[in-house]
């Protein structure tokens, strides 16, 4: 098969993207024609259909959906490409790439970003929301320039740097009996319905074990990998969770009680960035400052 013409693979993006001929003609500024005849061109190459039509718009097919995906991976990377080149030639722009696990995406990191780029006018962020063993791959295959993940989540392409260790807090339906209380220990939760975290989390093992060793025996009805839907079970009436402060201030107001727990189960998190380069200024700038932000939210986690 000869090369691909890259006008006709812009063509088949516009026409997935926009549903039919005449708009992915509007969105690439050609004719309706040529997008037809690169369409057709394409599929004949390829040797696979790749649209169907339905009424007066084109529906993917399988194949196209699948091709689609890998066509978008190679945009995205280009786009990205010449708006980095845009911004550093019309701004002296800089450019912070950050992945951070959803308990830090979810609220707590994009308000810290938001005040962090308040003091800086030229730097442009991008924040992606991953579990930790995605954001682990993204700094080792160099998509970001920072990335915070689980601190036990290891890569020999990637740097660690602990952040300061976060204590679980009980996370509680507002109309619950233990609300009454003003801290919980694991002999609270003895027949609990309780909301576990996912098995591939150290902090599921880590919770898992203390009610373990004080003979505590829960009621496993729910499980989830993500701590934000933890909560929002709880908030639900479903049942009762630990997990880190973080998620858990920012679902206060969402129908939960939070309290004090022990002993202490911690959450650990670290930095991270590439092995094999030092990050940039900014990047270190944005560590220090996090680590720093971090330690004044602990000294006082726990909404009134």
């Amino acid at each position: 098969m000869r090369g691909l013409n890259p006008r006709q693979i812009e063509a088949f993006r516009a026409v997935v993207l926009t549903g039919g001929v005449g708009s992915a003609a509007n969105l690439i500024n050609v004719t309706q024609p040529a997008v037809s005849r690169m369409i057709r061109d394409l599929q004949r190459q390829l040797g696979l259909t790749l649209f169907e039509r339905r009424g007066t718009g084109l529906v993917p097919t399988s194949e196209a959906l699948s091709l689609y995906a890998e066509v978008e991976r190679a945009f995205v990377g280009l786009e990205r490409i010449s708006q980095m080149a845009t911004e550093l030639r019309t701004r002296g722009a800089g450019f912070l790439r950050i992945a951070a696990l959803p308990a830090l995406a979810n609220g707590f990191l994009p308000r810290f970003v938001g005040r962090f780029l308040a003091d800086r006018p030229k730097l442009d962020v991008v924040l992606s929301g991953l579990v930790s063993h995605a954001v682990v791959a993204a700094v080792a295959q160099g998509q970001c320039d920072l990335g915070f993940a689980e601190a036990s989540i290891e890569h020999a392409a990637v740097r660690h740097e602990r952040m300061p260790a976060a204590p679980f807090v009980a996370v509680l339906p507002q109309d619950h009996r233990l609300t009454r209380k003003k801290r919980l220990r694991p002999k609270d939760f003895e027949g609990e319905n309780f909301i576990s975290l996912g098995h591939s989390s150290l902090s599921r093992f880590r919770v898992d074990r203390v009610f373990a060793e004080h003979g505590v025996n829960r009621i496993l009805r729910i499980e989830t990998p993500l701590s934000e839907i933890a909560c929002s079970f709880a908030g639900s009436g479903a049942g009762v969770t630990l997990c880190e402060p973080f998620t858990a201030t920012e679902y206060a107001t969402r129908g939960i009680v939070v309290r004090p727990f022990e002993p202490r189960i911690n959450f650990e998190f670290a930095a991270l960035y590439a092995a094999q380069r030092t990050p940039p200024p900014v990047a270190r700038e944005f560590i220090d400052s996090f680590k720093a932000h971090v330690t004044a939210f602990l000294r006082h986690p726990l909404p009134a």
